[in-house]
């Protein structure tokens, strides 16, 4: 479903500064698969993931998304096929508009309907429906605007958003870090519904390695832009958190030194 054969990606290449934030990293995802990843701050997670969005193209290797290749497919042509959520609540909606304007916007983001403009009578039915599921009281709310919403609510909405119009790839970039631990609990919990509804192929980074070993069915861990950890099945199933972190320092050759994560 999603290939990355040989990804790499230089900063500042030939400079003093030079940094390769990803290091030859091949991967491949199923369809329907989540997984999370996981990685000390700098290892290339968020890099991977502006690669795979088209934020930047990569220096060398090839992104491939359900067979075809999107290597250098312009960002705004990938946003169609992929859903993408940020750490900021604040990142993923327009506050000046309503509720049921923002879904419409996501909602026609594969050109449903056209060119029209403004929110049509025969989508409002639709994104009561869906906006219910996240059982926030929201669907009474259609024409608030979406800067009178908590950050809870903001970033629910977002996932919302990311989802609505059928993606074929779900990027979620740490989409609870910024928010307080009842509501990241919730939005975890929307989250899984979401995705074990939909069936949509999705990456996960995530600071909490727990979260990260019982979400979905698979963890990465990065480092120095490489892949140092794959786990699935039962090896995964019997991970502990400190196992990771000694398995870790054993791959790395460095102890775990990221506070954010060990206290996590």
């Amino acid at each position: 479903m999603l290939k990355i054969i040989n990804a790499t990606k230089v900063f500042l290449s030939g400079t003093p500064n030079e940094h390769i934030a990803l290091n030859n990293i091949s991967l491949s995802l199923a369809q329907g698969e989540f997984v999370t990843l996981i990685g000390s701050n700098g290892a290339g997670k968020s890099t991977l993931f502006n690669a795979i969005g088209g934020t930047f193209w990569l220096n060398r290797g090839r992104i491939f998304l359900e067979e075809e290749n999107i290597t250098y497919l312009a960002e705004h042509k990938r946003a169609a096929m992929i859903g993408r959520l940020f750490q900021d609540p604040l990142k993923g909606t327009a506050p000046d508009m309503t509720i049921e304007e923002n879904l419409a916007l996501a909602y026609n983001r594969q050109g449903r309907n056209g060119l029209r403009l403004g929110v049509h009578p025969q989508d409002v039915k639709i994104f009561r429906e869906k906006i219910a599921q996240l059982d926030m009281g929201l669907e009474n709310r259609l024409r608030t605007k979406v800067g009178l919403l908590s950050g809870g609510q903001r970033q629910a909405l977002s996932l919302l958003m990311s989802t609505i119009a059928g993606p074929r790839l779900l990027l979620l970039d740490e989409h609870t870090a910024a928010l307080d631990p009842a509501a990241a609990e919730k939005i975890m919990a929307i989250t899984r519904d979401i995705v074990s509804q939909e069936g949509i192929t999705t990456m996960m980074i995530t600071h909490n390695i727990q979260t990260a070993l019982t979400t979905g069915s698979r963890t990465i861990m990065l480092d120095q832009g490489k892949i140092i950890l794959d786990l699935a099945g039962e090896e995964r199933k019997e991970m502990t958190v400190p196992r990771l972190l000694e398995l870790y320092s054993q791959q790395s050759k460095t102890a775990f030194a990221n506070d954010r994560m060990l206290l996590s």
